[in-house]
């Protein structure tokens, strides 16, 4: 089959690998209809995710139809259309039985790995590296599903792919992004970083319950499709965000804030930001967390910072002296996808939102190498790819 490989920093193919087969009883194996490129994957292009190995095969937000099942499987069959939660879980452990799928203790097989950078180990993910289990990503043809009777969600034939897709990761993420912040009605929430989890925790904040939605960012694009959801949109690179979020909450600061950038945050010459470019290029940091600092800075006292950026490593400069004389609350967590399955296709099928608004380029497999650099780079008006192999 074909499928996007990674060979090293900036080098993705599209090359012939070896089809997948059922390993497991538990297993299926899909054909995959349709796949994205997700922001978090631009950090393995980027080379900063460890755990890579020459030939891995990327992709972690996938849907297609089931092809082949596991003698174990019971809730699937050949022909089932579903999408495939990123995150893969086992649906028996303590953490899957508490609705904390991401913590899933027996998904990752190299949780030894995990444990020895983190403390202990998430969940398996697709795609993302071999801490993290080492499993073969979906931007391919097929793709072999474990623990087929607890990740994936049959959908109805209604419903497009384009649709439902982003039932996979990035409508959960943006959703569980504004859940965290506790919305009451008419609350104002900053959510720092437009691109496609951003975008999802916008129209979320707003389903939710907020008043004010405010978006930070400087893509003309992810600007415009911000304010057409109805947020008010600030430019990082025009105005003092801090100020102007004084300004318009009456100096009290957001209600809450969502940290969607990360790891790889862009500043705009502040001093702290400088640093940590330094520190990065000199090996002597891991993350660039300049976002995450002024949501902290952002936020009213006793409000909340949701954190959906990825993070990998040890962050530096955080002030915790504002967050704890303030009272703040954070929230974060690899999205327990299968937690906010249901509720999320009902939202979509009462048509309270339809998550393929973001979608700017749509191509196939071949393509693929050329959008990662497309993406990346913000070109060509670049908001969200879909890949249809």
């Amino acid at each position: 089959m074909k499928a996007l490989t990674w060979h090293g920093k900036s080098d993705i193919r599209c090359e012939s690998v070896p089809d997948p087969t059922i390993e497991d009883a538990g297993d299926v194996v899909i054909k995959v209809t349709a796949c994205a490129i997700c922001g978090s994957d631009l950090h393995i292009y980027d080379g900063v995710i460890p755990g890579m190995e020459s030939g891995d095969i990327l992709g972690h937000e996938t849907m297609g139809e089931v092809v082949e099942t596991g003698s174990g499987v019971s809730k699937l069959k050949v022909g089932d259309r579903v999408v495939v939660p990123f995150t893969i879980s086992c649906g028996e452990c303590f953490f899957c039985q508490r609705g904390f799928y991401s913590g899933c203790e027996r998904s990752n097989p190299n949780k030894d790995l995990a444990a020895k950078a983190w403390g202990h180990s998430p969940a398996g993910l697709f795609g993302y590296s071999h801490l993290l289990g080492g499993f073969a990503g979906g931007q391919a043809e097929y793709l072999r599903v474990p623990y087929a009777d607890v990740g994936p969600i049959k959908v109805p034939s209604h419903l497009t792919d384009e649709q439902v897709l982003f039932l996979s990761d990035i409508f959960p993420t943006g959703y569980m992004a504004a859940d965290f912040c506790n919305i009451q009605e008419g609350d104002t929430i900053a959510v720092w970083g437009c691109g496609p989890v951003g975008q999802m925790a916008i129209k979320s904040a707003f389903m939710l319950g907020a008043g004010r939605v405010i978006a930070i960012d400087t893509v003309p694009e992810r600007k415009a499709i911000a304010a057409e959801s109805g947020a008010i949109v600030l430019d990082f690179m025009d105005e003092d965000i801090f100020e102007r979020i004084q300004e318009l909450t009456g100096g009290r600061g957001v209600d809450a804030s969502i940290d969607a950038v990360g790891s790889e945050a862009h500043g705009t010459g502040s001093f702290d930001a400088v640093i940590d470019r330094v520190k990065q290029a000199t090996f002597m940091g891991t993350d660039r967390p300049h976002v995450l600092r002024q949501a902290i800075h952002c936020t009213r006292n006793f409000g909340t910072v949701s954190i959906v950026g990825v993070y990998g490593g040890f962050l530096d400069k955080i002030p915790m002296g504002s967050a704890i004389n303030r009272g703040l609350t954070f929230r974060m967590a690899q999205t327990p996808v299968q937690r906010y399955l249901p509720i999320l296709l009902q939202r979509i099928e009462e048509g309270q939102i339809d998550p393929s608004f973001i979608i700017t380029h749509r191509a196939s497999l071949e393509e693929g190498p050329e959008l990662y650099k497309t993406f990346r780079d913000k070109q060509d008006g670049c908001v969200k790819v879909v890949l249809k192999p």
